[in-house]
């Protein structure tokens, strides 16, 4: 493989702008976890652009490669659909909150309606959502099938599967981050283990080693959630709730109205980052829709043209 390919296909996998932290502060965060599905949904739409580039038509792509990427790209779906509802569930927190933050208006004083509507939230968020257990699973699937099918006498075919097992390396180990975080297990995170003969792979390992330590650090703190915006609106729930259940007295308004503010403004951050991730995982669902239509088109259209034979109609052959 040229030079220049491997510089492309490095360019392709990392990324680093999008993916290496500046700090170890903003590993776990939605803000980061959004940057990181955005880098995933260029990587994807980047191996169209790389198979334009290569002018490799689908009819030269081997049966065993079109299986084996409609195989990974259908859990890719399934794992967006996962990820989809977990955040639809946290959303769903956000009324309990909201009514609780009213409550505790200065004007309202109802603390313990209040106190009921903040344990809801914590016991809804604590949860664990079912559907994060499968991507886990189909994740360990991709983990198993992360080597591609070898490729013969293709220059421009093994450049393709080069691109596609790194895109595919980032996609596993960004997803099962992702899974770890909102699963609240260490167990969920894995090191994936790749060959030196990928001019890519020492970065590759120095990003997997820095995120994947400092995860497991997290973890292991014992706290219910590692991700920074629902920490940080639990450690103001966790000082709120005690007060507020005991009775508060006129000593200490000033010192619940200055926590409460604080409580408001770490739930506005974190529906903030909910939304914007939750559009990350659409656009990323998107992608690789669109790259299995584009894939599905093109087979069409190759089968029609093999099919064409002279004095038939060509408008005949439009493929529905």
């Amino acid at each position: 493989m040229s030079a220049a390919n491997n510089k492309m296909i490095e360019a392709l996998i990392l990324q680093t702008n999008y993916l290496v932290p500046k700090s170890k502060d903003e590993i776990l965060t939605l803000s980061s976890m959004t940057l990181a599905m955005k880098s995933l949904c260029e990587s994807h739409n980047d191996i169209w652009t790389l198979m334009t580039a290569l002018e490799l038509p689908v009819s030269d792509w081997e049966g065993k490669w079109i299986d084996v990427y409609f195989d990974i790209s259908s859990k890719l779906l399934e794992i967006c659909n996962g990820f989809s509802s977990e955040l639809s569930r946290l959303n769903q927190g956000n009324l309990p909150l909201k009514c609780a933050l009213h409550n505790l208006d200065a004007s309202s004083k109802q603390y313990l309606q209040a106190c009921s509507l903040l344990d809801d939230w914590r016991q809804h968020v604590s949860s664990r959502n079912p559907r994060i257990e499968k991507c886990s699973s189909m994740l360990d699937n991709l983990v198993g099938s992360l080597d591609l099918p070898k490729v013969k006498n293709s220059t421009k075919g093994k450049v393709l599967m080069q691109a596609m097992y790194g895109v595919k390396v980032k996609t596993v180990f960004i997803c099962r981050v992702f899974t770890a975080t909102f699963s609240g297990s260490s167990k969920k995170l894995s090191n994936l283990n790749v060959a030196d003969i990928h001019s890519w792979a020492p970065d590759f390992r120095r990003l997997q080693n820095l995120v994947n330590e400092e995860s497991r650090v997290r973890f292991s703190g014992g706290k219910f959630t590692v991700l920074n915006e629902l920490e940080a609106v639990d450690a103001s729930v966790k000082i709120l709730y005690p007060t507020i259940q005991a009775g508060v007295d006129t000593i200490e308004i000033e010192w619940l109205v200055k926590t409460v503010e604080e409580l408001h403004a770490g739930a506005e951050k974190l529906s903030q980052g909910n939304d914007l991730f939750a559009k990350g995982v659409d656009g990323f669902f998107e992608a690789v829709m669109t790259s299995r239509d584009t894939l599905l088109s093109s087979m069409r259209f190759d089968k029609t043209v093999n099919d064409h034979s002279p004095g038939r109609n060509r408008h005949m052959q439009v493929v529905h």
